[in-house]
């Protein structure tokens, strides 16, 4: 096809093909085990499978309402007032999306105006930036460092000016694994309640957080929930990324303005899934064991671990096990992270990638949302590397 010749004004000038997809991609090359993408490699339940399918027999495939399957948003407020006691209007304040990105996304096309300003807190998840940026808002940074990744919110309170509209926050967090505890909520209340800030809240590992800690959601905090849009993924919690199904839930006059940017990107969502996923909520215990499941997952990554030469990070959360490689090598991190790929056969993602002017810590996110076979053949591949 011959090329267009007329002038083009790239509304993401700087963005290139995400380093997830370059990395799964080296990873399927070379045939290195690939603990650089968050997706787990265990199967989805079969009882959802099923339900899925009987949906689909049962002629559940055309268009679900726009804001979702009602009985979909009542099986999750019901989960919100049992989980967090909050209490969300199922029919004001739920929608279901088309996964966590395109309700992060919705959410900050729909309420961030030309320059207004969206505080990020860094390392971050890669979506944010562009989001804010194609929205004709500006990002403004605050660097979360090694090894607790614990949030300056003094540092966060200087950069607060007119502008600043939102604050986007992570937890349980990725890339670090950290997670927010009751202060973190308590300032993020002070510091939003006292400027009239929008928080952004993206909360799709809420379910994966270990050693007894709870997840301190926004929604737990009624003077937050307020002027909160708070994401979630169906895909996180059930193993089942590929399906891209999640929701947002927020005040009815701020899901208002969602709703009508969520309309015009997807309209509605997959029908089946939202019919069986209703179904499968009526149980909790199919979302309220996953805490131990990831833990083990956790702990037994770490103990396969033990006698490298990798630095073991703390992991409060999420599916990531972040390595300190530092005394290996002094190579830039995303060097490092393609010749663990091609030499070793283990495939990673750099951390100096999440943040907006790239910091290089020797850090590499490993994901050990995998079966115990994939994670001991991993951990034998780390044990190789040497200095």
């Amino acid at each position: 096809m011959p090329e267009f010749k007329g002038l083009i004004r790239s509304k993401l000038p700087t963005a290139g093909t995400t380093i997830f997809s370059i990395m799964s991609g080296l990873a399927q090359q070379t045939g290195a085990i690939n603990l650089s993408q968050g997706f787990p490699d265990f199967p989805v339940s079969e009882e959802l499978m099923r339900l899925v399918y009987e949906n689909m027999r049962k002629g559940h495939n055309q268009y679900a309402p726009m804001p979702g399957l009602l009985s979909l948003r009542e099986r999750i407020a019901e989960k919100m007032e049992r989980r967090f006691g909050a209490k969300y209007n199922p029919e004001t304040e739920i929608t279901i999306t088309a996964g966590g990105t395109q309700a992060l996304y919705a959410a900050i096309t729909a309420l961030i105006h030309e320059e207004d300003e969206v505080i990020v807190i860094e390392p971050a998840y890669d979506s944010y930036n562009p989001a804010i940026e194609l929205a004709g808002g500006k990002a403004v940074h605050v660097n979360l460092e090694p090894p607790d990744y614990k949030v300056a919110w003094a540092k966060v309170k200087k950069l607060i000016t007119p502008k600043t509209k939102m604050i986007l926050i992570n937890s349980p967090h990725n890339p670090t694994g950290a997670v927010l505890t009751e202060e973190d909520m308590q300032q993020l209340d002070e510091l939003t309640r006292a400027n009239d800030i929008i928080v952004l809240s993206d909360e799709v590992y809420e379910h994966i957080i270990f050693d007894g800690l709870q997840h301190n959601s926004v929604a737990k905090y009624p003077s937050l929930a307020q002027r909160s849009m708070i994401v979630y993924s169906f895909g996180k919690t059930f193993h089942a990324t590929g399906w891209k199904c999640g929701y947002c839930v927020g005040p009815a006059n701020l899901m208002k303005e969602f709703r009508k940017v969520h309309q015009f990107m997807v309209f509605s969502v997959n029908t089946p899934l939202q019919f069986a996923l209703e179904e499968y909520m009526r149980e909790p215990a199919h979302y309220n064991g996953l805490e131990k499941f990831y833990q083990e997952k956790r702990d037994y990554f770490r103990s396969l671990l033990e006698g490298s030469a990798f630095k073991i990070l703390p992991c409060s959360g999420s599916y990531f096990q972040l390595l300190d490689y530092s005394a290996l090598s002094n190579e830039k991190d995303t060097d490092y992270a393609i010749r663990l790929t091609k030499e070793y056969g283990i495939a990673s993602i750099p951390v100096s990638v999440f943040y907006n002017v790239p910091r290089d810590y020797h850090l590499l996110r490993f994901c050990f949302a995998k079966s115990n076979e994939t994670l001991e053949k991993a951990a034998a591949c780390l044990h190789k590397v040497k200095a």
